[in-house]
């Protein structure tokens, strides 16, 4: 199977992995431009209940551009999801890794700016507190 993932386990619980995470991303240069509440999202649409999870979609604009300029047809795969899971007492974060863009893609200009986003994403679950994986 294909690693097309970047992924930390955290001991910490949810709600301040979630907070931990966005303020990551932050320190990095990416906003968050969407949100998604899964958990939320299932009980309401299906009446389900499944642990809480969370995806944000990340964007910073400068390589959002870049890679845009390289594939227009980029923009299919923006923003960076990130996403945030309960996982039993601690929680999971896991990021679409950009360095799968190009061979994606076809497209080898996108390989500097997949780079740089991976460097940046890759660097902000290291510094994440309570990193076990």
């Amino acid at each position: 199977m294909t690693a097309f993932t970047l992924a930390r386990t955290l001991d910490l619980p949810y709600a301040q992995a979630v907070t931990q995470v966005r303020d990551g991303l932050a320190g990095v240069g990416f906003g968050v431009l969407t949100e998604i509440d899964i958990a939320a999202t299932l009980k309401t649409k299906l009446d389900v209940d499944v642990a809480p999870k969370i995806i944000l979609g990340a964007c910073r604009p400068q390589l959002a551009h870049q890679a845009l300029q390289a594939d227009p047809r980029v923009a299919t795969l923006l923003p960076c999801n990130v996403v945030v899971s309960a996982d039993g007492d601690g929680s999971l974060v896991e990021i679409m890794d950009p360095g799968v863009m190009p061979a994606f893609t076809g497209t080898a200009e996108l390989e500097v700016v997949a780079t740089e986003a991976r460097t940046l994403l890759a660097s902000m679950l290291d510094n994440l507190q309570g990193v076990t994986a």
